[in-house]
C-alpha cells in the first residue's frame, strides 16, 4: 500500500525549503464527481472529474500514471487557468505550479478529457501530492449540485479542433469549456458529468446505452456501481438523442441491428424508452428539477422529429419538476465548438434563472 505521509526536514541548507507528500486519501484533498478509491491512488474517470486543495507554500507536484496517456487535465491556481498537462503511463511526478508568491493558494485539476474505450483513452490514477510548503483544509463543497447525461456533445468532444475537422482526438476536447461546465460555474455549483461520445438512449455506436451506463462508477467495469446517495444534484440536465438520431433511421448499420434486428422502433418506442429513463433518474433524485435538453446539433434542426418526441415524453410524464429545453441548431454537422458552447451555457441559464428556484 502506497502512503505518502513523510516530510523532507531542512539540513541547515538555506536554499531548501520543507517539501510534504500527502496521499491521495489525505481527508484535506477534496474529490468532485465520481471517482474510484482503490488500496493505492485514486481512480479519475469521467469528464470533467476535479480535485481541489488548498496550501501555504510556493510549490505543488501531483504524482499521477495515466491508463495510456490520452488524458489532459487543466490546472487551476487561485481560480486562475495556468496549464493543463497530460500524463503518461509512467508513474511520475507533474509539476503543478512553482515559484508562486508565498501565501495561501488553492490547486484543481480538472480532466478535460472522457474515459473512452473505444477511443482507446481510459483513467488516470493519482497517488499524490508533493507540496512545498503546508497543506491546509480545502474550501467548502459549493452547495449548489448539477449533473448533467449526454454525448460527445456534452463531453466538449472537438470544442477546441480549429484545424478545420472533427476531431476526436484527445488534445481538441475540453470539458471546462462545454456548456454543463460553464453552466455549473455560472451558478457557483457542485458539477458532475456523465457523459460519453457515441453513446445513445435506445442505441449507440457502442455496445453500451445510457440507460446501462449512467449508474457506473467505472464506465470500463459493468459490474461498478455507483452509490448514488453521496451526491443528490438540484439539477439534472439530459442531453441524448443525437446518437439515435444518426442510427434508427439506417438499419442497415450493425449498431442498429445489435439493438432492434430489422424492426425499425415507433415514436412511441422512443417516447416510452424517454420515459423509462427519466423515471429512474426519478428513482434516485426525487426532489431534483430535471431539464430535458437536445441539441445544438441537427437534432434541433427544422422539422426535425426529436424535439417533438422529447415534448411528448415529458408531457406523458406529468411530473411539474420536468422541463424541456432546446438548445438552437448552429447551422453545421461539426460537434459545437467554443463559442457555441458558451452560446448553449448562456441559452440555459437564462431558461434555470427564469423557470427554477434553488
Amino acid at each position: 500500500m502506497v502512503r505518502y505521509t513523510f516530510i523532507l526536514l531542512l539540513f541547515g541548507c538555506a536554499s531548501v525549503k520543507p517539501t510534504t507528500n500527502f496521499s491521495f486519501d489525505n481527508k484535506f484533498i477534496q474529490y468532485e464527481g465520481r471517482v474510484g478509491h482503490t488500496p493505492e491512488a485514486a481512480e479519475l474517470y469521467w469528464s470533467g472529474t476535479t480535485v481541489r486543495l488548498r496550501f501555504k507554500g510556493t510549490g505543488i507536484k501531483a504524482l499521477m500514471k495515466d491508463w495510456n496517456g490520452q488524458n489532459y487535465y487543466n490546472v487551476i491556481i487561485d481560480g486562475q487557468l495556468v496549464s493543463r498537462i497530460k500524463p503518461d503511463s509512467t508513474l511520475r511526478y507533474y509539476a503543478l505550479a512553482e515559484n508562486l508568491p508565498k501565501g495561501t493558494h488553492t490547486v484543481e485539476l480538472f480532466k478535460r478529457t472522457q474515459i473512452h474505450k473505444e477511443y482507446k483513452r481510459g483513467y488516470t490514477r493519482l497517488y499524490g501530492f508533493e507540496v512545498n510548503g503546508k497543506l491546509l483544509p480545502p474550501p467548502p463543497l459549493k452547495k449548489r449540485k448539477m449533473e448533467f447525461y449526454g454525448n460527445s456533445v456534452t463531453c466538449g468532444h472537438a470544442i477546441e479542433d480549429t484545424t478545420g475537422g472533427d476531431s476526436g482526438a484527445s488534445q481538441y476536447e475540453n470539458n471546462y469549456l462545454a456548456y454543463g461546465a460553464v453552466t455549473a460555474r455560472h451558478f457557483n455549483a457542485q458539477y458532475h458529468c456523465i457523459a460519453k461520445s457515441g453513446i445513445g438512449l435506445m442505441v449507440s455506436y457502442a455496445p453500451a446505452i445510457m440507460p446501462e451506463m449512467y449508474n457506473l462508477l467505472n464506465p470500463f467495469d459493468s459490474t461498478s456501481r455507483w452509490d448514488f446517495s453521496k451526491y443528490t444534484p438540484n439539477i439534472v440536465v439530459v442531453n441524448l438523442l443525437q446518437n439515435d438520431n444518426g442510427i434508427i433511421p439506417r438499419p442497415e448499420l450493425d449498431a442498429f441491428k445489435r439493438r432492434f434486428g430489422t424492426k425499425q422502433p415507433t415514436d412511441t418506442d422512443i417516447v416510452n424508452a424517454y420515459q423509462a429513463f427519466i423515471r429512474q433518474l426519478r428513482t434516485h433524485y426525487p426532489n431534483a428539477h430535471i431539464i430535458c435538453a437536445l441539441g445544438s446539433m441537427n437534432t434541433t434542426q427544422e422539422g426535425a422529429r426529436w424535439p417533438g418526441l422529447v415534448q411528448q415524453a415529458v408531457t406523458g410524464l406529468n411530473d411539474k419538476k420536468v422541463y424541456t429545453h432546446f438548445f438552437k441548431y448552429m447551422g453545421r454537422p461539426a460537434h459545437p465548438r467554443v463559442k457555441d458552447n458558451a452560446a448553449m451555457a448562456e441559452s440555459l441559464i437564462a431558461f434555470i434563472e427564469k423557470n427554477i428556484v434553488w
